[in-house]
């Protein structure tokens, strides 16, 4: 009996320490376990570079005004994304708990209901009854009794072809098999398996066993979920003065007198925008029906009550502003509007156009089943959310890969050049400025630079739904997809 506690329990180790490894190294080839990681040197000199360029540009704003402007631009480019992070990964911590936990529950029912069983079989013949030598004895039973020529026969006069007797036949080996391996399996426990009353002795220490590693994994996955959930809340603590300080900025940004002040002033609450409409746009979907109204030939845009920023209407593609926009999800295709001409490079944002709306902007827009056509947190998925849901611009549900939007939208009808403009989609070849070598890159054009450069925001699988974003230069060098 000692021997077989034992081995149950050896083989009880062993089996959680394969399904730990395994288990582990699934959760690790999507997202290491958290360590203490140093910033590398040129990190370390990028954001030191960047930091000073943005005081470079506060140059003479008063230091309040300028305080604020760093402290969000700290807020969006380092805290929430650090406790972004923070948040997946106790989010990961705690449903590998709780999977380890499901596991080795439902391991202590299934030794439970062996347990049962097993008691039952006792009631019925016997607690010194040998269930191995049994199995043993009736294969050698129907060894015996039975004919592989009978057996062949039976197959031959129960078979429609050719094909059908050798498939049955194979079968019927399988079976066989099958039958000698469970038999031999049987045969070897023998040595440590004589009898049910053994048996039932094992399954109790394995019970016991189980019930204890339950207990603390339980108490391990309920640690986890709530550091989890103080984890989120301290991001969202985070979001909600990042959304404070924006609107405090906003309320402030007329006072700045210098070009360089405002555009960094601008830049940085785009940034913080950014983050707050994908935290709360990364799943689901709402109501599109806020936002501002397309307008033909100039004139200024009706801003929502959440969005900041101005209308960028260059005639050119050239200047600066972002288009102000808030809410999310579709409306249904009697959204009125969505009907009017643009001229050219001469139009605003927010558009009028809405998820569901066949023909737009004198063309077929290719949005038939919304977005549910691209798969969520892929580059796709963002660009089709942040200029539907946010620029109120078509966009189609079938636009193919991050590459290929450019030709998709000419087949259809959309304006499609090098020269950027607000709400536009950026297209990025295969391979180009590093993006995938076989489905290229999609982003959405923010803010287009006095400089010629572009700000954009994107979106990867890597990022879990969540935006990020960067400066491009050289920006004629890509193709934008307009409306």
């Amino acid at each position: 009996m000692m021997r077989m506690a034992k081995r149950a329990r050896t083989f009880t180790a062993v089996a959680l320490a394969v399904a730990t490894t395994f288990g582990f190294g699934a959760i690790a080839a999507i997202a290491p376990a958290e360590r203490a990681e140093a910033v590398t040197m040129s990190e370390y000199q990028k954001k030191l570079s960047s930091h000073q360029s943005l005081k470079a540009q506060l140059a003479g704003v008063d230091s309040k005004l300028a305080d604020l402007i760093i402290t969000l631009n700290d807020l969006t480019e380092n805290q929430i994304p650090a406790a972004q992070k923070a948040v997946q990964q106790a989010q990961q911590k705690a449903e590998q708990a709780k999977s380890l936990a499901e596991a080795t529950a439902d391991r202590l029912q299934a030794a439970k209901d062996d347990k049962a069983a097993l008691e039952e079989k006792i009631k019925q013949t016997g607690e010194d009854y040998d269930d191995a030598k049994e199995a043993v004895a009736q294969l050698a039973r129907n060894s015996f009794h039975g004919s592989d020529a009978s057996t062949v026969m039976d197959v031959m006069t129960n078979a429609t072809t050719t094909e059908d007797f050798v498939n049955k036949m194979q079968s019927e080996a399988a079976v066989t098999r099958s039958e000698a391996n469970a038999a031999n399996d049987a045969a070897t426990k023998l040595n440590t398996s004589m009898n049910r009353r053994e048996r039932l002795s094992a399954i109790e220490d394995e019970i016991t066993q189980l019930k204890a590693q339950a207990d603390e994994q339980a108490a391990s996955a309920q640690q986890a979920a709530e550091d989890a959930a103080a984890k989120q809340s301290e991001l969202q603590q985070l979001r909600e003065k990042s959304d404070a300080d924006r609107a405090s900025l906003e309320a402030q940004k007329k006072s700045l007198t210098s070009k360089a002040a405002q555009e960094a002033a601008d830049l940085v609450s785009m940034k913080a925008e950014i983050d707050s409409w994908s935290a709360q746009n990364n799943t689901g979907s709402a109501n599109a029906n806020t936002g501002g109204q397309q307008q033909i030939g100039g004139g200024s845009t009706s801003k929502p009550s959440t969005g900041g920023g101005s209308s960028s209407k260059p005639g050119n593609g050239s200047g600066s502003g972002s288009g102000s926009g808030s809410g999310s999800g579709s409306s249904s295709g009697s959204q009125s509007g969505g009907s009017g001409q643009a001229n050219g490079m001469n139009y605003t944002v927010p558009g009028n156009c809405y998820e569901g709306m066949a023909y737009c902007y004198g063309h077929p827009t290719g949005n038939t089943v919304g977005g549910s056509a691209y798969p969520w947190s892929q580059c796709t998925w963002y660009a089709y959310r942040r200029r539907v849901y946010y620029y109120h611009l078509p966009t189609g549900s079938y636009m193919g890969n991050g590459q290929d939007w450019a030709n998709s939208g000419r087949r259809l009808g959309y304006l499609v050049n090098r020269t950027p403009h607000v709400g536009a989609a950026m297209v990025f070849k295969a391979g180009q400025l590093g993006h995938s070598p076989i489905y290229g890159h999609v982003a959405v054009v923010e803010r287009v630079n006095s400089d010629g450069s572009v700000f954009i925001s994107e979106c990867g699988s890597i990022w879990q739904g969540v935006a990020h974003w960067m400066t491009v230069y050289n920006a004629g060098n890509y193709e934008y997809v307009h409306y």
